[in-house]
C-alpha cells in the first residue's frame, strides 16, 4: 500500500500482517462481502478459460472462489505481503508479491482485473485506475470495490457511528485512507476508456456476532491509537462501541461496499 500523508503504510503502521489475528480480521470482512462479490463476478461472465488478476488479494478468498466455484483458468493473486495467500494454495493460483503503485507494475493482460478494498487506501486514484484498466485484455472487465461511508452528519449518533467517524478520520490522517471519492468510480472507469460501466452497493446487516460486526470490532482495535488521536473518541468510547455492536440495541448501517465495473472494448476506437 502507498504512503499516507505522514509517511504511514497500511500494512506497517496499522494493519500489520504479522500482528496476531490479522488474517482472521480479513476473513471476517470476506465472510461479509464474498458472496456479493462472487455473484457480480459470475454475472459479468467469469468462468472457464478466464485468466484473472486479483489485486490486493489479502487472504485469497476471492481468488480461490474464482477457481473453485467459477472454474476460471487461473488467478494471479497480488499483494505487498503474500504470507496469508501462501498458507492456502490451490491449483491454478499463482502468487506475486508486488506493489501495484510501482510504475513498472505490469504482470500481463487478463480477462478479469479485480481489486477490493485496495484503492481506498492509495493515492493517485486516476492514475491507478487507468493503469489497472491497461491490464485488462480486449473484451475483458475491470471490477473495483471499495467502502462507502454511511455515517454522514445527518445520521443519528450512536456509539457505532461515533466510532466509525473517528476511524475514517484517523485512518486518513495516518495511512491516507479516503473513501470520499469512491462514488466517482463509474466516471473514473469511463475516463479510463472502459464501456458498459455499471455499479451497485451492498450493505451487510450489523447483527450481534455477525462477521461484519466482528470485522469492525477488530478493525477499531488495530486503529485505536489513530482513532483516539482524532479527539472524537477515547478508549472508553471505543470499548462502548464494541459492546454496542454485540447488543440487541444496535441500530446502524454498516459501511457499504460499492462495486463498479467497466469493459475494455474489443477493438481500439478509431
Amino acid at each position: 500500500m502507498t504512503a499516507g500523508p505522514d509517511g504511514g503504510r497500511y500494512g506497517q503502521d496499522v494493519f500489520r500482517p504479522e500482528q496476531a489475528g490479522e488474517g482472521e480480521r480479513i476473513d471476517f470482512g470476506a465472510l461479509a462481502y464474498d458472496r456479493t462479490t462472487m455473484a457480480r463476478l459470475r454475472a459479468l461472465g467469469a468462468g472457464p478459460g478466464w485468466r484473472c488478476l486479483d489485486v490486493g488479494a489479502g487472504t485469497g478468498t476471492v481468488s480461490r472462489r474464482l477457481l473453485e466455484e467459477a472454474g476460471v483458468e487461473s488467478v494471479l493473486a497480488v499483494d505487498r505481503d503474500v504470507r496469508f495467500l501462501a498458507e492456502r494454495q490451490v491449483t491454478g493460483l499463482d502468487l506475486l508479491e508486488a506493489d501495484v503503485t510501482a510504475p513498472d507494475f505490469s504482470p500481463g493482460r487478463f480477462r478479469l482485473v479485480h481489486a477490493r478494498f485496495v484503492l481506498m487506501h492509495l493515492a493517485e486514484h486516476d492514475r491507478l485506475i487507468t493503469a489497472l484498466a491497461g491490464l485488462v485484455a480486449p473484451g475483458g472487465v475491470l471490477v473495483l470495490s471499495d467502502a462507502v461511508d454511511l455515517t454522514g452528519d445527518r445520521t443519528s449518533p450512536t456509539p457505532y457511528t461515533t466510532a466509525m467517524r473517528a476511524m475514517w478520520q484517523g485512518l486518513r490522517a495516518t495511512i491516507g485512507t479516503d473513501v470520499s471519492w469512491v462514488p466517482s468510480y463509474p466516471q473514473l472507469l469511463r475516463g479510463a476508456g472502459l464501456e458498459r460501466v455499471g455499479a451497485e452497493i451492498h450493505v451487510p446487516p450489523l447483527l450481534p456476532g455477525s462477521p461484519i460486526s466482528r470485522f469492525w470490532a477488530d478493525t477499531w482495535e488495530r486503529s485505536r491509537a489513530a482513532m483516539v488521536a482524532t479527539g472524537l473518541v477515547d478508549d472508553a468510547a471505543i470499548d462502548g462501541a464494541v459492546r454496542y455492536l454485540d447488543s440487541q440495541d444496535c441500530a446502524a448501517l454498516s459501511a457499504g461496499m460499492l462495486t463498479a465495473w467497466g469493459h475494455k472494448p474489443q477493438t481500439a476506437p478509431h
